[in-house]
């Protein structure tokens, strides 16, 4: 590699470094800051709308007016920040774009020293760089399954409020109340809007479009529908409920049937790792040429990402969208 070239992604590694460790300890010595910070930024934006301006809620991106505009302009920007949402991660989308950065550099310039081929490093530095997006994912995934199994009971809990007498944002109150956090906080910024002047269908839809949950939708429909057409409402919420009770259930099935094929792929994935440990236990010199031979480092790197790409594919054929 270039002197030059790993000079300049060394300081650039370790302005990043530098970066994230101040932030971290920023927040870990003050952990309001960012939300105090936040909250004058939002009063001083409204103090400067003028009469009779949008009443729309406008997100930051990054405290950094240059870099708030950058980030507007990136493409996929908005799937990124929705993640984000529904992750629920204390981290702002510019520190996540700095974080995949600096995880990005590191991957390279390790297997950079270790392969010494440039061509293999660059697949490994974008599977490092998108670790922190892996993790975003993997906390949306249990945020989201968390909220399926509290939705058929806060829907019950809400055509009972109705049966009761209450009105339909009554309900939508007390599971706010009852549940925590994600149906709680979903339901309490749903409740915001429409306190806020924000027609009832309108914040429903938008609630659908924050949670990435099919029956959300199904939820929201009929709940819009019936407030055009007319009808009890009660009935209506208790027959989403029994029907998202009963595509839970078959789906879980379907998950306990395709687990063997995942476990494959994972035993496949396992057995080079353990082989190539127990041949080195036994042989180091025969191994070890996977090792310290160039031929050998670039037939691990192949090998690798190769393994990635078939876990990948196999996870991909024993998913199943219900």
């Amino acid at each position: 590699m270039n002197l030059l070239l790993f000079g300049f992604m060394i300081f650039t590694l370790s302005l990043l470094v530098i970066e994230l460790s101040l932030y971290s300890y920023r927040n870990i010595k003050y952990p309001d800051r960012h939300e105090v910070r936040r909250r004058l930024l939002q009063s001083m934006a409204e103090e400067s709308t003028p009469i009779g301006g949008s009443i729309l809620k406008k997100e930051v991106l990054s405290d950094v007016p240059f870099i708030n505009r950058l980030l507007t302009l990136l493409p996929g920007i908005d799937h990124v920040k929705r993640i984000l949402n529904q992750s629920n991660v204390k981290f702002t989308l510019g520190f996540f774009i700095l974080l995949s950065m600096t995880c990005g550099l590191i991957g390279y310039l390790f297997t950079s020293v270790l392969l010494k081929n440039a061509l293999l490093s660059l697949p490994c530095a974008i599977i490092a760089g998108s670790l922190p997006l892996l993790y975003i994912k993997t906390k949306k995934k249990k945020r989201m399954q968390k909220f399926e199994k509290q939705f058929p009971e806060a829907l019950d809990l809400i055509a009972r409020a109705l049966r009761a007498g209450h009105a339909f944002s009554s309900g939508m109150k007390l599971a706010a109340e009852e549940f925590d956090d994600p149906l709680g906080t979903y339901f309490e910024e749903t409740l915001d809007e429409i306190n806020f002047g924000v027609s009832v269908a309108d914040a429903l839809t938008n609630l659908a479009h924050r949670v990435d949950c099919p029956d959300t939708r199904f939820f929201v429909v009929s709940v819009i529908l019936q407030r055009q057409t007319g009808g009890n409402l009660s009935e209506i919420i208790e027959g989403v409920a029994s029907l998202m009770r009963a595509r839970f259930k078959f789906r879980r099935k379907v998950q306990a049937l395709s687990a063997e094929g995942l476990l494959t792929g994972k035993i496949l994935v396992i057995i080079p790792i353990l082989l190539f440990i127990v041949l080195y236990l036994l042989n180091p010199s025969y191994a070890g040429t996977l090792i310290f031979d160039p031929a050998g480092k670039f037939a691990v790197g192949i090998t690798v990402c190769l393994i990635f790409l078939g876990y990948l594919a196999i996870k991909r054929i024993v998913r199943l969208d219900v």
